[in-house]
């Protein structure tokens, strides 16, 4: 089990590089996440919603995601609560006081979705959430040294050092933990390193002395972590373009949501060579020089509409479109870009409520208690094989509906508004098929026709997720991360 000395250490990334090496090695592995806690989900083969990274890690195994490789995901829907999913369908909301005394039901639903698991591999990985020592959070934890002392997995801490602090963050870590569970951590590895490690070794001894636990290795800063769905919104800081213009650069800005979900729809623009994708932040206003600005998933339609316009970008978008630019919702976006959004069952909020949307598209939505959860694969009518899925509340509809974003399978899909600058759609990964992405951005690059993609989207996935586990195979001990993890007869 890898935990980390806080959040966004790269333990996600770091899972599916083991998970990728252990598979080319002709191992059975797993990935397994006890407690997500994340907006950025996906759809299990079974209809089930699970953490986006543990899918990405089940493909880094080779093997189809389900339920049992992340039992409970918690979706923020305000500061202070979380709908709860439990083997990938939302049960409950919580606020964070209430879910702690909660969350002492689930323990064992874990353990039976661990037990399959293991049942059906030659190895589990598991990630942790968050930081190891949260001991405020301790008593009824599931998601790090709770359940890896009920389970009597051993755990390996992750430090980023890019953030500072790592001595003392692990070796903090260490003496936070009870005396039972100590025994239980077996090393660490320091994470995205940057310059000569020959400054940092001198720290190894001091660590030791201090926790009595061995340097596993250290993970240099990874480049191709950005083709990989990120877990974390935190990591959207480091996921701006830093491409040299080869010409013509298309910008495209998303918006930071304060509850925006299913961020990586959009890691197969911002791969593009000729595009600059940024994410803006709350207090910033959006560039005048974008060719197109999208609005995410939320988690809380209503309430970043709202977040919106605090932020006045209602303003920016309104003088983008005057420009000419395009503006392109995805799931909640789609929904902010209607004239109105009722809640008449009090879903997203304590009391029905009807507001009125950006009014950019003559489509109106009504949430439901019913969620959509799917994932498809379908035809367009410009013969274009589409793959995504539908993770949503609310139903939209209207005369903007009569002029759809696409056809799949010959059933309209989303608006587009007559002038061609806003549309929007229900669907996830839209972007990741090739095809479509080219025809998409054919008219931003000066053709109304679409020629070969430029970038094979998931050629480059599965080539980041074999050189991240080359990249782990050269830095980390292999063989005792081998024997710590119950392998210990295997030869690489």
């Amino acid at each position: 089990m890898l935990q980390g000395t806080g959040s966004d250490a790269g333990k996600s990334l770091l899972v599916a590089g083991l998970c990728r090496f252990f598979a080319n090695n002709g191992i059975k592995p797993k990935p397994f996440k006890p407690q997500n806690m994340s907006n950025n989900a996906a759809i299990t083969a079974d209809g089930g919603e699970i953490g986006r990274a543990q899918v990405t890690q089940a493909r880094a195994c080779r093997v189809e995601p389900t339920v049992d490789m992340n039992p409970v995901l918690l979706k923020p829907e305000s500061d202070t609560g979380s709908q709860v999913v439990l083997h990938g369908k939302a049960v409950v909301t919580k606020s964070a006081n209430d879910y702690i005394a909660y969350r002492n039901t689930l323990l064992q639903s874990v353990l039976d979705s661990f037990g399959r698991l293991r049942d059906t591999a030659d190895v589990v990985v598991v990630e942790g959430a968050g930081s190891i020592s949260e001991v405020n959070l301790r008593d009824g934890d599931i998601a790090n040294m709770g359940f890896a002392s009920a389970a009597q997995v051993p755990v390996v801490l992750v430090a980023d050092i890019d953030r500072g602090g790592a001595i003392a963050s692990i070796v903090g870590s260490y003496l936070l933990l009870s005396d039972a569970e100590k025994p239980l951590l077996k090393g660490y590895i320091i994470n995205k390193f940057r310059g000569d490690y020959e400054v940092f070794k001198p720290a190894e001894k001091i660590i030791m002395e201090h926790t009595g636990l061995p340097c596993l290795g250290s993970v240099p800063w990874f480049e191709g972590a950005d083709l990989l769905p990120a877990e974390d919104s935190l990591a959207l800081e480091n996921r701006r373009s830093g491409k040299t213009p080869p010409g013509k650069m298309i910008k495209i800005y998303v918006l930071g949501l304060s509850r925006i979900s299913n961020f990586d729809d959009f890691d197969p623009l911002a791969a593009e060579p000729d595009v600059s994708l940024s994410f803006i932040r709350s207090g910033d206003p959006v560039p005048g020089d974008g060719d197109l600005i999208i609005i995410p998933g939320t988690k809380s339609t209503i309430a970043d509409l709202a977040f919106i316009r605090k932020q006045g970008w209602d303003i920016d978008i309104a003088a983008h479109i005057r420009r000419g630019g395009m503006v392109v919702g995805i799931c909640g976006g789609y929904q902010i870009l209607g004239r109105g959004i009722s809640d008449p069952h009090g879903i997203e909020n304590p009391e029905p409520l009807t507001v009125a949307g950006l009014g950019l598209l003559d489509v109106v939505t009504v949430m439901s208690p019913e969620k959509t959860l799917k994932r498809f694969k379908a035809v367009t009518n410009d013969n274009m094989e589409i793959s995504g899925y539908e993770i949503h509340l609310g139903v939209t509809s209207g005369r903007g509906t009569d002029r759809p974003m696409l056809y799949l399978d010959g059933v309209p899909e989303g608006a587009l508004r007559s002038d061609g600058l806003v549309a929007g759609c229900y669907i996830h990964g839209l972007f990741t098929n090739d095809e479509y992405r080219a025809k998409f951005l054919s008219s931003f690059r000066g053709g109304d026709g679409f020629g070969a993609a430029r970038l094979c989207y998931e050629n480059a996935v599965e080539g980041a997720l074999d050189e991240l586990s080359y990249l782990l195979a050269d830095h980390l001990d292999m063989k005792t991360i081998a024997k710590i993890a119950g392998l210990a007869n295997f030869r690489f």
